[in-house]
């Protein structure tokens, strides 16, 4: 635990936390609307989760391996790191819990989170081993204006390109070629093939806020601040000609995620490793843990959506009958059953960190 910045492994833990209570309501059909994705242009506060959690992963890469010697075993390292994540990923997309235990191939989803996780990882670890900051810099701002131009300039079947869900968006084309019957929707893929390239642009940005918190700069928290205001301002003006949307990681997308996680980030640093205020323990513990604790909150969820209680699941069965009342919503219903879900995973993170037990992939 030596050296660790508190803010950074409160600010992860947070992040898988919010990632599990958006994942997992009581009811797809009743969710409060910060809790939902935006239909498609525009963002919600559920809609920073994911990109908070890339940032963050850049970050770490920039406390890990800033001081690391560059032969063979790190390339290793960050391969099998990289294979694992993608490996735990597939498995949740195929598993079921009968015979023969795993979907017909064809029912596959082929990308996913903990998919876009591992490839973001691998390039941004790569890159960050190799290239000094100016060059990441040179990088980042090519990966945003490059696929800003393919979004919007290459025309796709003949027909001129657009950013509406349609055959000829080119993200969405590109998922469908690639990866078939293997995607989340028949059309598209939130995770999908193209889109992952600016959300490796997420993590460098996150790569530039951990070389600032390991750096020799005073007021570390007030230049986050200002980088998140610049990041949030230029993202917002660029919705204007490239909209902000997660389901196509948009380069505004990026940004405004971005100056929201550094903002984010500043205040948590500065109340913890300025002020040294002690809050947020919960989180932290979490943060130790964070890859195990989102892979069995979707594994678990998944199993309880497949077992049977009568003519419904293990999951409705729980929701109908302890969390449904004539006096309470169905929405506050359904965030009752997340919060409890949340509750859960928060014991078994102290559990864990009470005990040192660390599971890394």
């Amino acid at each position: 635990m030596k050296d660790r910045i508190l803010s950074v492994d409160i600010f992860r833990g947070a992040t898988i936390i919010l990632m599990v209570l958006v994942n997992t309501p009581g009811t797809w059909s009743s969710v409060y609307a910060p809790f939902l994705h935006a239909d498609w242009h525009g963002y919600t506060p559920t809609d920073l989760v994911f990109p908070f959690f890339l940032f963050i992963v850049g970050t770490s890469i920039a406390f890990s391996y800033k001081n690391k010697t560059i032969d063979s075993g790190i390339y290793k390292k960050i391969t099998i790191r990289t294979l694992k994540l993608i490996g735990l990923g597939l498995f949740l997309g195929a598993f079921l819990i009968s015979f023969p235990f795993f979907k017909d191939f064809s029912d596959i989803r082929f990308p996913g989170v903990l998919q876009r996780i591992g490839v973001v990882f691998f390039f941004t670890a790569i890159l960050f081993v190799n290239f000094k900051w100016r060059t990441l810099l040179a990088i980042t701002i090519s990966l945003l204006i490059g696929y800003w131009l393919l979004m919007t300039l290459v025309p796709v079947n003949g027909l001129e390109s657009t950013l509406d869900r349609a055959p000829n968006n080119l993200a969405n084309w590109l998922d469908v070629q690639v990866f078939g019957t293997h995607n989340y929707k028949t059309d598209y893929d939130p995770e999908g093939l193209l889109s992952t390239v600016p959300s490796i642009a997420s993590a460098l940005l996150g790569v530039f806020t951990g070389l600032i918190l390991t750096s020799k700069q005073t007021k570390k928290a007030t230049i986050l601040m200002g980088i998140g205001g610049g990041l949030l301002i230029i993202g917002h003006l660029w919705d204007l000609v490239f909209p902000i949307n997660k389901a196509l990681w948009t380069s505004s997308f990026v940004l405004v995620t971005a100056g929201w996680a550094n903002l984010v980030l500043a205040l948590v640093y500065y109340l913890t490793d300025v002020k040294k205020i002690k809050f947020g323990s919960i989180f932290r513990y979490a943060g130790a843990n964070a890859i195990v604790v989102y892979f069995l909150s979707s594994f678990i969820a998944k199993i309880m959506g497949q077992i049977k209680v009568g003519d419904t699941t293990l999951h409705n069965w729980l929701f109908q009958y302890i969390y449904v009342h004539d006096f309470v919503s169905m929405q506050l219903s359904s965030l009752l059953y997340a919060l409890s879900v949340v509750a859960f995973y928060c014991f078994l993170a102290y559990f864990l960190y009470q005990r040192k037990i660390f599971l890394k992939v």
